[in-house]
C-alpha cells in the first residue's frame, strides 16, 4: 500500500482566527522573478501545494510587476474549491514603478490585485516594506484606508511588512490595539539571523500574528548561493557559502536544515518559501514532515551554527535614511 502523503500543519494566526499552513506559499517565483515559469507549471505548483495540505498563498502586485499576482489567481481558480479553503494574502504601497502608500493609491491597488487574483476578497492586505516610506503616513493615511477597506469586505485582515524589525514597534505603537492584525519579517528567523526572536514577546502581546519569510536568506543558505544583487556583506556571504559547503561535505542539505531550524517556533505562524515548482513544493514540506518526526539534526546544525557565529544577526540597511 502506498504511504499517506505528507502534509504541513495548521496554526493560528495572532487574534484573527485563521488557521495558515506552517509551510506558507511565496508565490513572488511565480512572477518569473528568478526565471520564466510557465502558466501550466505555476498552475501545477499551487495545486500541488494544496493538496500537501499549504492553504496560504502569499504574493504582492510588485512581484513579477503584476505576473505573480496573475498567475497564483490562475493556479488558485484551478484547484475548484471553496473560497474559504484557502488564505490569501497581497499588498499594497510598493510597485513595479516604485512606492506610493497614499489613500488613493492603496484604494485602487486592491481592487487591480482582486481582478488580478480573480478574487471578491483578500484575507490580509499588507503594506509592503514600509521602511520605503513614511511611517508616519502608515500610520495616519495608509492603515486608516485599508480600515475602510476592511469595512467594504475587500480585505478581512491588515498586516505590514518590511525589513528593519523597528518598523514594526514604531507604526504597532502609534495605532490602537487591535487595528494591526499581522506582521511579515523577512531574513529575521533563519540559522543565521534570528533577531525576530527578541520581538516575538512584544509582538504577542499587542496580539499581532507572525509571519516569517525568506527562511534561506534570500538564498545566502542555498547551494546556488545567492543572486549578484544580494545585499549582504561579503564577509556575510562568505560565512554562509562556508556553512553551506559544510553540509554538502556531509551530504546534507542546508536548504532542508535552515528551513526546519524556522519551523521549528511555533510561535511563527507560518514560513513562507518562494516556491514555482512541483519539486520544490514537495520538498519543503517533506523538510516540515521529518522535522515532526525526527526533530532537527542538532550535530549538524550545531556545526553550522559554529560556523555562522562571527556573522551571527549580522543584517544589511534597507528603506530611507529617516526610517
Amino acid at each position: 500500500m502506498a504511504m499517506p502523503r505528507a502534509k504541513t500543519e495548521l496554526r493560528t494566526l495572532g487574534n484573527t482566527g485563521l488557521k495558515v499552513s506552517a509551510v506558507g506559499f511565496g508565490a513572488s517565483p511565480l512572477g518569473s522573478v528568478f526565471g520564466p515559469v510557465g502558466e501550466d507549471d505555476a498552475v501545477a505548483t499551487v495545486r500541488e501545494a494544496f493538496r500537501l495540505g499549504i492553504n496560504f498563498f502569499d504574493t504582492s502586485p510588485y512581484y513579477g510587476g503584476t505576473l505573480s499576482e496573475k498567475m497564483l489567481g490562475k493556479g488558485l481558480k484551478a484547484l475548484q474549491v471553496p473560497r474559504s479553503g484557502y488564505i490569501v494574502a497581497t499588498k499594497c504601497g510598493r510597485y513595479k514603478e516604485g512606492f506610493d502608500f497614499s489613500a488613493e493609491r492603496v484604494t485602487k491597488s486592491i481592487d487591480e490585485s482582486l481582478e488580478r487574483l480573480q478574487l471578491d476578497y483578500v484575507d490580509i492586505l499588507h503594506c509592503h516594506d514600509i521602511e520605503f516610506g513614511s511611517l508616519d503616513q502608515i500610520v495616519s493615511e495608509t492603515i486608516p484606508a485599508l480600515r475602510k477597506l476592511k469595512q467594504e469586505g475587500k480585505i478581512r485582515f491588515i498586516g505590514i511588512t518590511g525589513l528593519p524589525l523597528h518598523i514594526f514597534t514604531y507604526v504597532l505603537d502609534r495605532v490602537a490595539p487591535g487595528t494591526i492584525d499581522v506582521i511579515l519579517s523577512y531574513c529575521h528567523y533563519g540559522v543565521n539571523d534570528s533577531t525576530l526572536l527578541e520581538l516575538l514577546p512584544y509582538l504577542k502581546s499587542k496580539g499581532v500574528g507572525v509571519i516569517s519569510a525568506s527562511p534561506l536568506s534570500m538564498g545566502l543558505l542555498t547551494e546556488q548561493g545567492p543572486p549578484e544583487w544580494h545585499p549582504a556583506s561579503p564577509e556575510l556571504k562568505s560565512a554562509c557559502k562556508a556553512a553551506v559547503a559544510h553540509c554538502k561535505s556531509k551530504g546534507k542539505k542546508i536548504t532542508n536544515l535552515a528551513l526546519q531550524y524556522s519551523l521549528a517556533n511555533k510561535e511563527i505562524s507560518s514560513v513562507l518559501v518562494g516556491m514555482s515548482s512541483i519539486s520544490q513544493v514537495e520538498e519543503n514540506v517533506e523538510a516540515f514532515t521529518e522535522l515532526e518526526r525526527l526533530g532537527i539534526d542538532q550535530e549538524t546544525l550545531s556545526e553550522v551554527e559554529a560556523i555562522l557565529k562571527p556573522v551571527k544577526n549580522l543584517t544589511w540597511p534597507s528603506g530611507i535614511n529617516q526610517n
